[in-house]
């Protein structure tokens, strides 16, 4: 009797069957895997866009929230200056230096049938960059008549802090932040802006140096009395109006200036009387006493009528006859 001793071991058919069927199953569960990757993958960019899309949205939101600061007390970028004093010791003030008389002749003078019965008050504009020596000079030679003038009532004075030497500084930027704090000391203590502006036009850093720090500056506005010296410290030190004196620059180079036609910002020591350019000497404060009381005059008694030119009797025909000589007498 025979046996068959061979093991019982599946067919070749169905052992490639088997291993066929074993890839397809660990190929099935790969292309999951990969699947499931991709869409991890694709959830986390989606959760990373919009987040960085939040981000973005909050910040522009945040700082369309936030308008530009723009100080107050001021009318076409400048400040008007009333009721000032300039001490004797003032920096760069000579206590001898006597006021040229006030811009009020006109206002004693009969008035031409026709005018304006009463003078009003001539108006000053003045551009200050405070590194500017021009300025300085001006300063130094014309605060005290100029302070004079105004506790008369004959003018009126603004003071427009401008930054067109903002690169002159080593790369501090003084101009813009001086700038800036002269607008700090003008919204939140206005009566001591005309000392405070005095200060940094006559105690002036060189051009080309650092200027004074925004700790400086802060002490410079408490030195001379500023109210609230801890409001006015965190503007100046921040910088709160920084934007603001760059904006104001730029509006007084594309002009016109304020009380003015067609008058632009054309150089960092500016000095405009009754709507013209003042283009005498800054140090010189008779020749600008002289200028500022044509001007007056100017303004009060308003433009002459041109006189027409009287039409001059026609000249006969000479004649073909000549005339006889006189005879003489005997």
């Amino acid at each position: 009797m025979s046996s068959d001793e061979t093991p019982n071991v599946p067919a070749a058919r169905n052992s490639r069957e088997a291993a066929r069927e074993k890839a397809q199953r660990v190929h099935a569960r790969q292309s999951r895997a990969r699947v499931m990757r991709r869409v991890i993958i694709g959830l986390v960019a989606v959760v990373a866009v919009g987040s960085i899309g939040t981000a973005v949205a909050f910040a522009v939101s945040s700082s369309m929230s936030e308008p530009e600061l723009s100080p107050s007390g001021m009318t076409g970028d400048g400040v008007t200056v009333s009721d000032v004093t300039l001490a004797a010791g003032s920096t760069g003030v000579s206590p001898d230096q006597t006021p040229s008389p006030s811009p009020t002749a006109a206002a004693t003078t009969p008035a031409p049938e026709g005018t304006q019965e009463a003078a009003s008050p001539t108006e000053i504009h003045i551009y200050v960059d405070y590194l500017s020596a021009g300025a300085s000079e001006f300063e130094k030679a014309n605060a005290r008549q100029l302070a004079g003038w105004i506790d008369q009532g004959a003018v009126t004075v603004t003071y427009h802090p401008v930054a067109l030497l903002t690169a002159s500084s080593n790369g501090t930027k003084y101009s813009l932040r001086a700038a800036s704090a002269a607008a700090c000391v003008v919204t939140y203590s206005p009566e001591q802006f005309f000392d405070y502006n005095h200060e940094l036009l006559t105690d002036q850093p060189k051009i080309d140096s650092d200027g004074r720090s925004n700790v400086e500056l802060a002490d410079l506005a408490v030195a001379v009395g500023v109210h609230d010296a801890k409001r006015v410290r965190s503007c100046i030190e921040g910088q709160d109006f920084v934007s603001w004196a760059k904006d104001a620059t730029a509006r007084a180079l594309a002009g016109p200036l304020p009380g003015s036609k067609d008058l632009k910002l054309n150089n960092e020591a500016l000095v405009v009387v009754g709507g013209e350019a003042y283009v005498g000497a800054l140090n010189d404060p008779a020749e600008f006493a002289q200028f500022v009381l044509t001007t007056s005059n100017d303004e009060y008694y308003g433009e002459a009528d041109p006189i027409p030119t009287p039409t001059p009797p026609a000249t006969p025909a000479p004649t073909d006859t000549p005339t006889a000589p006189a005879t003489p007498a005997s």
